[in-house]
């Protein structure tokens, strides 16, 4: 695993140091973890002491080996350091030594209003284990959840950014907005999945060695029309020697949206960007909507990309600018949550 973000990202943390902080609303309350004065020892511990109107937790460097759940809204992880290498919550879990893949996260996030920066959160289950399995690091099933100068470090399925309720498709269908800036997100198969309306702005989402290659998104619209997709922004896309041939997205299920805007693409992306679901019922790549507009870098192959995928026109492109795509009816705009 890689220990750094991107030199772009790294330098965004320094320049905003400790003024990254977000104005405290009325009520509510900041707590420390970790170091000799912090009044927790756990990040769990403190997210329990947090009151319903939430919380700006401020994490000491260190390692924190534990499963933490997040199920308050207005809770804010932030790291006290300028390298979020230094703030680490990490577990172990996979698939197989839990539940299933949903059960397996280092951080679970159900609470709306979530916001984590300058910090890493990682699932080591792949370094200490010969066995594949699908191991997470963030679950985050929630709405308006912010992620800034994050790494989410793992291997299969490290993110699931998803919705609420809507692929289960036995209750109503909550879309979940959520927004990833200057982050660094690394894994092999299917490493950011899930049917989140997310966007992934000035990210590197970087492939780790695997010999059989891999899928950088696995993203699960159930449903034609549901309002959500993944939209990657000016993002680079980066691999170590040994990742194989990787694809831009693999569609999860029948209506999988993504969208690659002015992205860098390394060598490592496979000419015809998109894969079909192989072991499918019936051919997916029909009914999903995968897009790029302005690709960059020798993985940006237009001429040779699958059927079923599309380029864009200026025009078109503008509908995905995150504070259009984001909106929602409340008139969200995430780039005011630093």
């Amino acid at each position: 695993m890689r220990i750094g973000m991107g030199v772009a990202g790294l330098g965004v943390v320094m320049m905003l140091g400790g003024v990254l902080a977000m104005a405290k609303g009325p009520g509510v309350p900041t707590l420390t973890v970790g170091g000799t004065d912090g009044q927790y020892r756990t990040i769990q511990a403190a997210v329990d002491a947090a009151p319903a109107v939430g919380a700006v937790i401020r994490i000491r460097p260190g390692v924190y080996r534990e499963v933490v759940h997040v199920d308050k809204a207005g809770v804010q992880l932030r790291g006290e350091t300028d390298d979020p290498a230094k703030v680490e919550l990490v577990y172990g879990n996979s698939a197989a030594s839990t539940c299933g893949t949903s059960c397996s996260a280092t951080l679970f996030v159900t609470g709306k209003d979530f916001f984590a920066g300058n910090m890493t959160i990682a699932n080591d289950y792949a370094k200490t284990s010969d066995v594949p399995s699908q191991a997470v690091a963030v679950s985050v099933r929630a709405d308006r959840a912010v992620f800034r100068h994050v790494r989410l470090l793992g291997a299969q399925d490290t993110l699931y950014a998803s919705s609420i309720g809507c692929m289960g498709g036995s209750g109503p269908c909550v879309t979940g907005r959520q927004y990833f800036v200057d982050c660094y997100i690394e894994g092999h198969v299917d490493f950011i999945f899930g049917d989140a309306k997310a966007v992934f702005e000035g990210c590197e989402i970087r492939s780790i060695a695997h010999a059989a290659g891999g899928y950088v998104t696995a993203q699960s619209n159930t449903r034609a029309g549901q309002d959500a997709g993944y939209v990657f922004d000016r993002c680079r896309l980066t691999a170590d020697a040994g990742a194989g041939r990787v694809y831009l997205g693999r569609p999860w299920r029948d209506y999988s949206t993504v969208v690659y805007l002015r992205t860098e693409m390394g060598a490592h992306i496979d000419p015809e960007g998109w894969s079909e679901w192989k072991t499918a019922p019936v051919p997916r790549l029909p009914t999903a909507f995968y897009a790029e507009y302005q690709s960059t870098g020798p993985g940006a192959n237009v001429e040779a990309r699958e059927a079923y995928s599309r380029q864009l026109t200026a025009k078109e492109a503008k509908a995905y600018r995150t504070k259009v795509y984001l909106r929602g009816r409340d008139g969200w705009d995430p780039e005011k949550v630093k």
